[in-house]
């Protein structure tokens, strides 16, 4: 796998290649590119990068001092697209969504906005919902003494897994063992990565703050797709609608039989909605 060394740390990546419209995915917490595995084969024509970003589930941990704060992430996520030198690029993001502020008026580094074509935001955080609701008493115990341990071996079980009350309540369908084992192992046995995850599950801002960082998205004129689930138990059901009314050339599509991890649930229905949005926005597959 390819490495990438930015100011927060190393960040691994896959890249299918190619020569076409360049599709760089974000993941959730604490997840990785895998969470992508069912639509990426889908989505023929198109050059799709997914970064393994310090949510949790990263391989080498980020220097002590790294901002993982939402913002941070976000900013690192530009500085991604600065060091492929990508262009045009589409981020596509699910569950996170704190890569929106990437884009947000007078936030980042022009350079690294420029090289963002559009966004497709797919049933992710947005407004306050950082983080959501049912995700809160986990953050309170990562706050605790001895709490990041404790959360790291509770994703040994069965019940965090796969409950609806718990991890499984992200989608309707089951998610493989082995495709959990690969983003819960990182924390599990490296204390350093537990850091890490600690620092991003922890840093999300005020909501006054959030507010007002999402009132400078209104700025971000290039084309954005809003996706939301008809079943999502973290993303509330009105955010998929303001949200593409917050952006001057948003547009929504719901998908009724999904939870939050739509690419679990539905992969080719939102492969079909992502391929007609790119190919209406000027990025037709190669």
């Amino acid at each position: 796998m390819p490495r990438v060394e930015l100011s927060a740390g190393p960040i691994d990546y896959t890249d299918t290649g190619g020569a076409g419209p360049a599709l760089v995915f974000g993941h959730g917490f604490p997840m990785s590119g895998t969470q992508w595995r069912k639509v990426v084969p889908l989505l023929t024509g198109y050059r799709c990068i997914l970064p393994t970003l310090p949510l949790g589930a990263h391989l080498a941990p980020m220097r002590a001092d790294a901002d993982l704060t939402q913002f941070g992430v976000a900013r690192l996520l530009g500085e991604f697209l600065d060091a492929l030198d990508l262009h045009d690029a589409t981020i596509v993001l699910n569950d996170w969504g704190g890569g929106q502020f990437l884009v947000a008026d007078g936030m980042a580094p022009a350079e690294h906005v420029a090289r963002v074509g559009r966004l497709a935001l797919v049933a992710c955080e947005a407004f306050d919902n950082f983080p959501p609701k049912p995700a809160r008493p986990a953050v309170k115990l990562l706050r605790l003494p001895g709490g990041p341990w404790l959360h790291a071996q509770v994703t040994r079980t069965s019940f965090y897994r796969h409950a609806k009350a718990a991890y499984g309540g992200m989608c309707e369908s089951r998610i493989p063992d082995d495709i959990l084992d690969g983003w819960f192992a990182p924390a599990l046995r490296d204390k350093e990565i537990r850091r890490d995850l600690v620092k991003f599950a922890t840093g999300s801002p005020p909501r006054r703050e959030l507010l007002a960082w999402t009132e400078r998205l209104r700025a971000f004129d290039r084309p954005v797709l809003v996706v939301w689930a008809g079943q999502d138990r973290m993303m509330p059901a009105d955010h998929g609608r303001r949200l593409a009314e917050l952006f001057p050339d948003g547009r929504l599509v719901e998908i009724p039989d999904s939870g939050t991890l739509i690419p679990e649930d539905q992969p080719d229905r939102l492969a079909k909605e992502l391929t007609a949005f790119l190919t209406e926005t000027g990025a037709a597959p190669a």
